[in-house]
Formats: structure tokens, sequence, C-alpha cells
């Protein structure tokens, strides 16, 4: 296993750990624990990868809000020029309060409300990626009674097996998303002749942390036979959008780089005029974070020694959900033998764990910090137990920025009322 930290801009120092020009011990110090701490610089070069693997093409970069939505986070990817990938009206609304570019925003998601399509439209979204026959016939509808016309793309389901965790794939037939392959041409068909609908694009997308170019460039050449089998009815298309799902490492994964991913992807559309759409998401934030947390027990046991931490699987859900790893790093090792732990939290949940069988040189009240936690971390916690969620921030160079206060209780009590 690779010695180095995931996250390019986290070093060890004297100080312990520090991220860009920040001592993780400080942050600790000033706003608590548990804290996500984020890199703008990391999310800086994870956004500049892939517009250096792009070069001139047409392209655009749309993040998957659904991996992290704090506005902090938003705001940098606003800043740098991204287009937007959304799954629902709550996220379009954080895109634009960041300062988001509603022209660039994709609206992905198999759910979206007559609401949710109203709020699009007003707001001049770019593209709806409509994932059934009914959902089209709503959004002609909803259109028509605003004298608009939707722009849309089809998800296309291409039916590849992307080799990734069942709950993470998303392009096989007995998936929820998309229209199936063999339906689509009718589909397009279709909504060339609704008088509310305007064809923009087509879309796929076929898991996420993806570690192989192959699955995706196997999707790529079915969905470009059904381009230029459109091309030849005379529909044609401004752009197509290959989705997001690139990998990124948790333990000792060699995932490829963004060149090293979109080459097989450029070469097989190299010279045509419609513009590539992308939605990255873990690959952009996922290391660009982490969860900083402090021990608050050390329990040795008669099978297992436990770490018992002050955050839970309400702070990040994914190891008790996926039996997902994250790395698990004491922010300042002692000189100490190390023991093997369980890293647990306090919910009462024996599935409240976030690492099996680490090897820490640790004691009672030492800081910790849960790796490559910036891409589903805050974005899928939750109030279990009444716990209060973490508070967030980004570190710029020697700045530090608080992106969310902390929840307190009287946050979590507010709206509610016991009966009369």
């Amino acid at each position: 296993m690779t010695t180095t930290l995931p996250i390019p801009t986290l070093k060890a120092g004297a100080a312990g750990l520090t991220l860009e020009g920040v001592a993780l011990a400080d942050i600790a110090e000033r706003f608590g624990t548990p804290t996500y701490v984020y890199s703008r610089a990391a999310l800086t070069q994870a956004y500049e990868a892939y517009q250096h693997a792009l070069g001139l093409r047409k392209s655009l970069v749309c993040y998957a809000v659904k991996a992290n939505s704090s506005l902090g986070v938003l705001s940098v990817f606003a800043r740098l020029g991204a287009g937007f990938d959304i799954v629902s009206r709550g996220e379009l609304a954080r895109v634009l309060a960041a300062g988001g570019d509603a022209g660039k925003v994709i609206f992905s998601g198999v759910g979206k409300s007559a609401d949710e399509m109203r709020y699009a439209l007003e707001s001049g979204i770019g593209c709806f990626n409509v994932e059934s026959a009914a959902e089209l016939d709503r959004l002609n509808e909803v259109a028509g009674s605003m004298g608009k016309r939707a722009p849309i793309a089809f998800r296309v389901n291409p039916d590849v097996n992307p080799n990734t965790h069942p709950y993470i794939s998303t392009g096989l037939r007995s998936n929820k998303f998309g229209v199936a392959f063999t339906e689509a041409l009718d589909l397009y068909r279709k909504a060339a002749k609704l008088p509310n609908i305007e064809i923009s694009g087509i879309d796929c997308h076929i898991g996420s942390q993806l570690l192989d170019p192959a699955p995706m460039a196997e999707a790529a050449d079915k969905i470009l036979g059904l381009v230029d089998q459109l091309a030849r009815e005379g529909i044609t298309l401004d752009h197509i959008d290959l989705g997001g799902g690139l990998g990124i490492r948790y333990r000792d994964e060699e995932p490829p780089t963004p060149t090293e991913y979109l080459k097989p992807l450029l070469e097989r559309f190299a010279g045509r005029d419609e513009a590539l759409c992308f939605e990255p998401g873990r690959s952009l934030v996922g290391n660009a974070g982490l969860l900083l947390t402090r021990i608050e027990y050390l329990k040795p046991g008669v099978e297992k020694s436990f770490a018992i931490i002050d955050a839970a699987m309400n702070d990040l859900a994914r190891p008790a959900l996926y039996d997902a790893y994250h790395e698990i790093v004491a922010v300042a090792p002692r000189a100490l033998p190390a023991t093997r732990y369980e890293v647990v939290g306090p919910i009462c949940e024996s599935g409240d764990f976030l690492g099996h069988d680490r090897d820490l040189s640790v004691e009672t009240g030492d800081l910790l910090a849960i790796l490559s936690a910036g891409a589903y971390g805050m974005t899928m916690s939750s109030n279990y137990n009444t716990r209060p969620r973490a508070a967030e921030v980004l570190v710029d160079g020697d700045e530090v920025h608080v992106i969310r206060d902390r929840e307190t209780l009287e946050h979590l009590l507010k709206g509610e009322r016991p009966l009369p």
C-alpha cells in the first residue's frame, strides 16, 4: 500500500498534519470537532485537471452537486467557470446562491416534479436530462403552460457493466435511471414532434467510482452510433453528455487521471461538431476534503479494542452504508507502539463504525483525520440520535473560512412542537 496521503495538499510535519498552510490541530482548536475541512487548492487542481485534459475541445465540465453541495465548495467551481449537474430544485437554488450560471446547469434525476420543472424553466437552465416518456410528457405540458420550450437530452441507458459497487451502478437495464437504449430512437422521434420541447443533446451515465476507462468507452461507442442514426433522420444534437463517475483513491486504488480517462473518449469524438459534457463529482471533491474528529475514549475489549470518536455514521455514512474504506490517520502520531482499533462513533447502532482494524499510536483526546471525505460526506449526513451536524471550513492558503456553522440543538428543534 502506498504511504503517500491521498489529499494532495495535506502534508505531515513537525506540527502534525497541515492542509495547505494551516495545521489541523489549530482548526480543531478554533472550530471544534467533528469538522469537515476542505482545501480550495485541491478543488481547483482537480477541476483544472479536467480542463487540461479537454484542451481546446468544445466542452463543459458540469460538477455533480450531489457529491458536495456546500455553498463554499460550489462557489469555488462557479468562479472557475464550471457548469453544474443537479437532481433537485434545492440543488439548483444552491448553485444560483453560489453564483453559478443557470445556463450551464443540467437537470438530471428520475422524479422531477412539475414545480421543479417550472423553477428550472424560470431560472433558464441549460438542459433537462429526461429519463422517461412520462417525464417528457409532463415537461412538454409544463413548458407549454409557461409559453416556453424546454431544452432536453434523453438519458440513455447503454446497458454497460461499470464494474463498481452495485449501489452506485447506474447504466444497467436493471437500474432505475435513464431510458432503455432500444427505446431511445422512438422517444427522440416523439420529442421532435412536441411543440414545447427543443432537442438539445443526449446523455449517459454508467456509474460511480469507475477505475477503468474501458466501460465508459464501450458506452460511448453505443451512444455515438445512436447519435449518427438520429442525424440520418434529421435530428441533430448540439451536445453529447458522457456523464461522470471517475473514481479516486481511498485506499490503494490506482484510478486513471482525467487525461487517461478522457483520452479514449476524445479519440472517438474527434472531428465532431457536438460539444462534449462531463459530470464529475467525486473526482473533483473527494480528495479535497477530510473529516476532523477527536477520540473520546479508548476502550480495550476481549476480542477487539475500540477508539470511540466524536464523529459518527450520521456525519459520514459511507462506511456503514457501503462498507466503504476511508484512510484514518492521527493528526499528531505519538511515539507509542501501535494498537489495532475499531474506530467507532457514539451512535446506538452496531453499524456505527468509521473504520475496521486500524493501527494507531494514539491516546484519549487525540485528533484523527478521516481522509477522502470531500464527496458524499456532509451531503449525506443526518441528525440521527438528535446529533447536530458538523461544521464545515474551507482552507485557502493560510486562511480558514467557515462555510457552514455547526448546527445547534436549537436548529434541530426549530419548527417542531409538542401536542397542545
